[in-house]
């Protein structure tokens, strides 16, 4: 008997609990809709049920002062107050109700009656600083939350104290309350990072910029600590000032030498954003002081990169250095492919490269390694013509690595080499393959070069210039440059008119960027435009003119009119974000 009386207040309380639920759903779609009427009768009845329900009695407030039936609100509201007094919350609720009258010392008195007795009702605090902050009350909120932390010093309401100062315009409060917060406790630093990441700009004289600068170095000089560096680092990263970023890690080292994780992404980040000096400073650093070989190796392998991106003089003699304290072993492996690539590709000395590559073949190897090897073989046998030997190791790592992202770059090789053999049928199938590719970069280039053989593909045995078309490219990959432009030039006279002439003017124009022949190169872009508006290289050439004018002959007036070309004629671009970030940024826009 028992049991089943267990049974069935267990479904009563179930069912009860399912029609709240509905019926505050209703509720909610009538207030969202502005059916404060309806919705009255069903937020009174749960309001009813459940008189401890905050939000069913906030709504039921909301709907009254809606329908302008403010004194049933306060008559609900004075009655609970009555029956609850240590309820604070209320009475802002009540101040709610007569500033929505426009009677703003009545308001006032309930505001300021919570706020004299806050102290004594403290378990009611994060509430009323929350309704203060609803209805834009920002200082009192202030206040409460101030009040609850000075009462509990374990409380944090950091968070919110910084959003309603950001709320109110006084960001140099916000940002010291997000300093606070770090200083209580180190486990908010992602968060306060991520909340400080919405001001922050790349531009080291922005305002906020400089008032989380403020923050963070005077906290530093009252109470010293390795996680003030950190942040300070993050910021110097976030405005591109990385020997500042650099400093800030150094200061860390000094401290705990083991700790090089941080200056490793620095270096990679510099690397990528092409601060040579900083990022060889970073990796100089780490060969120096890091216990782990692999660490040490990266280091030396990346500091030769940047030798040869700045040009170095004396490169050979480096890589010299370098296999002579260490060998030609597994250890050194991709410091070998480099060596091999800087062969071809700078001193056009392929078969030693070559050499070299074989012997790596035969070390004890990771299937990785084997991969990356057969991957920079193949390119030097295309760099010498040797096609079919090249096919044989990309085709190789395409069917070792499949669905991984070593397999796709190998197919794209095998569709290019088609491609420069005049394969063109082979080539396109591999590249519609290649066109959903999981890499953008790859799916890029590999619908780029697809569109180029469809668009310009002979049909009928009539010529199109696509074959001396991928000649010309070919002789580009082997650096080939003043070759390459004769035959670009030939096929531009000889197939005027044609689909493929856009093409070899453009493939010209990235040859004389390369050669640092900017006035030829703005010629040849500007033709493109010309000869057909709606081309599909038309937005290619336009953020090329843009970024040339910008990054090379530093004319940002030009350089913003392409951009904004761009932005305003072509919004299906693949240039839009970046070419909107850039307008944005000459402009002079906080971004």
């Amino acid at each position: 008997m028992k049991k089943n009386i267990v049974i069935i207040f267990s479904l009563f309380i179930t069912f009860f609990s399912f029609a709240q639920k509905n019926n505050f759903i209703i509720a909610e779609n009538y207030f969202r809709n502005s059916e404060y009427k309806k919705a009255i009768q069903l937020y009174q009845e749960l309001y009813e049920n459940s008189p401890y329900n905050t939000t069913y009695l906030k709504r039921l407030i909301s709907c009254y002062q809606e329908t302008n039936q403010f004194h049933q609100a306060e008559n609900i509201l004075l009655k609970k107050i009555d029956k609850f007094p240590k309820q604070i919350y209320l009475l802002v609720i009540l101040g709610h109700n007569f500033e929505k009258q426009q009677l703003k010392n009545k308001a006032n008195e309930q505001y300021q009656k919570a706020l004299r007795t806050i102290k004594d009702n403290i378990g009611y605090g994060s509430l009323t600083a929350n309704l203060f902050k609803e209805y834009n009350q920002l200082d009192s909120a202030i206040e409460v939350y101030n009040i609850i932390m000075e009462q509990n010093p374990k409380a944090n309401f950091g968070f919110q104290l910084a959003q309603v100062y950001g709320e109110k315009g006084n960001f140099e409060k916000m940002f010291e309350c997000y300093v606070d917060l770090v200083d209580k406790n180190e486990n908010f630093v992602s968060s306060v990072k991520r909340y400080a990441n919405r001001y922050i700009t790349e531009n080291n004289e922005s305002h906020h910029n400089k008032l989380f600068k403020k923050a963070l170095l005077r906290k530093s000089v009252s109470n010293p600590k390795n996680i003030w560096n950190n942040l300070l680092a993050w910021l110097f990263i976030k405005e591109k000032q990385y020997p500042k970023a650099l400093v800030q890690y150094k200061a860390l080292i000094a401290r705990k030498t083991e700790n090089l994780s941080n200056i490793k992404e620095l270096g990679k980040i510099a690397y990528d954003n092409l601060d040579y000096q900083t990022a060889k400073n970073c990796y100089k650093i780490i060969i120096e002081n890091t216990n782990y070989e692999k660490d040490k190796f990266h280091g030396i392998y990346m500091n030769l990169l940047i030798d040869i991106a700045n040009k170095e003089q004396n490169l050979e003699a480096k890589f010299k250095e370098v296999f002579d304290q260490y060998g030609f072993n597994k250890k050194t492996i991709y410091i070998q492919l480099t060596y091999a690539d800087f062969l071809t590709f700078q001193r056009n000395e392929p078969q030693r490269a070559i050499s070299i590559l074989q012997k790596a073949l035969n070390l004890s190897l990771s299937k990785f390694s084997k991969a990356s090897i057969k991957l920079k073989l193949g390119e030097i046998l295309v760099f010498t013509r040797n096609f079919n030997k090249a096919l044989i190791y990309f085709s190789q790592v395409q069917t070792k690595f499949k669905n991984h992202e070593l397999a796709q770059k190998a197919r794209f090789k095998v569709a290019q080499t088609s491609y420069f053999k005049s394969d063109f049928n082979w080539a396109k199938a591999q590249l519609k393959v290649l066109k959903g590719s999981a890499s953008q970069l790859i799916a890029n280039d590999a619908t780029e070069l697809f569109l180029t053989i469809s668009d310009n593909q002979p049909s009928d045995s009539i010529p199109t210039g696509l074959k001396e078309y991928a000649k010309a490219e070919l002789l580009a990959f082997q650096n080939q440059d003043k070759n390459a432009i004769t035959l670009l030039s030939k096929l531009i006279t000889n197939y005027k008119n044609q689909p493929i002439e856009d093409e070899a003017l453009f493939k010209q124009a990235q040859i004389f960027v390369k050669n640092k022949m900017f006035n030829k190169a703005i010629a040849n872009l500007e033709k493109v435009i010309s000869i057909n508006k709606e081309g599909v290289l038309v937005d290619n050439s336009l953020y090329a003119l843009a970024e040339l004018y910008n990054s090379k002959l530093n004319t940002p007036k030009k350089a913003s009119e392409y951009y904004q070309k761009i932005i305003f004629d072509h919004p299906s671009s693949i240039y839009l974000v970046d070419a909107r970030k850039k307008f944005r940024e000459l402009r002079g826009d906080n971004i």
